[in-house]
């Protein structure tokens, strides 16, 4: 995906957020954030966005702290939120392309990583949102879920952080039944190491349209939204540890 398509991505997915925050209520409890109502959930969200556009506008190339979440509810929250998003958003149409500022994934450009990462961590958060509400997260754009895919296992667990690992050499194989597209992780004592191929036999493979294959991989969906085949405790071993944390 181009930087602009990450950029509506998360324009969209932004203001789809507000929407089912607001139409569930700050006191409603998020399902897919155990422990968190609709308010923690936009104060973290805020708290990122601003931390983002910090590094985007002000071009810090070494790590700079976030500035904590915002002691606000109700409607005053709402605005904030909305206005930290809207400023996110102008911030990254507005950066040179040759923006230079920290990172913490591999990416083309330091303008391509905060496009990408925020466009999925907005998606991401939107599906919370909507969890809050009776009808549940709405639908995921197969190319932008994809994407998100390939992040989550190429470039979040490609760090030594990951958690997620096996005693023994061990093959999952992740397969979107709609865009065709495959990755096959190695998972081992070290942090997995992901390609984007069919290549050899797996232990186990999960399988199902692009946006389902997203929101479990994510851990905003039971197991049971995509197809499991092989041994099932891998696809247990990534519910368990593939938590990616904020600290």
């Amino acid at each position: 995906m181009s930087i602009d398509a990450h950029i509506d991505a998360l324009d969209t997915a932004g203001k789809a957020l507000l929407e089912a925050a607001a139409a569930a209520g700050p006191d409603a409890e998020v399902p897919t954030c155990p422990g968190w109502r609709v308010r923690d959930l936009l104060r973290h969200t805020t708290m990122v966005h601003r931390w983002a556009t910090a590094f985007v506008a002000e071009g810090h190339t070494s790590y700079h702290p976030d500035g904590g979440e915002p002691d606000l509810d109700g409607d005053a929250l709402l605005s904030y939120v909305r206005d930290g998003h809207a400023r996110l958003v102008s911030a990254l149409r507005e950066a040179p392309g040759d923006l230079e500022c920290w990172t913490f994934l591999p990416a083309p450009s330091p303008l391509a990583f905060w496009a990408r990462r925020q466009a999925h961590e907005t998606t991401v958060h939107r599906a919370d949102a909507e969890s809050a509400l009776a009808a549940g997260p709405g639908p995921v754009d197969p190319r932008l879920a994809a994407d998100g895919v390939d992040e989550l296992l190429r470039a979040m667990h490609g760090r030594d952080r990951s958690r997620v690992r096996t005693p023994e050499p061990r093959t999952l194989r992740v397969r979107a039944t709609d865009t065709g597209d495959v990755w096959t992780v190695r998972l081992s004592p070290e942090a997995p190491r992901t390609r984007t191929d069919a290549e050899g036999p797996a232990d186990c493979e999960l399988s199902g349209p692009a946006d389902l294959l997203y929101l479990t991989l994510w851990n905003r969906l039971p197991q049971e939204a995509v197809t499991v085949t092989g041994d099932a405790s891998l696809a247990r071993l990534w519910r368990e540890n593939s938590a990616i944390t904020w600290s």
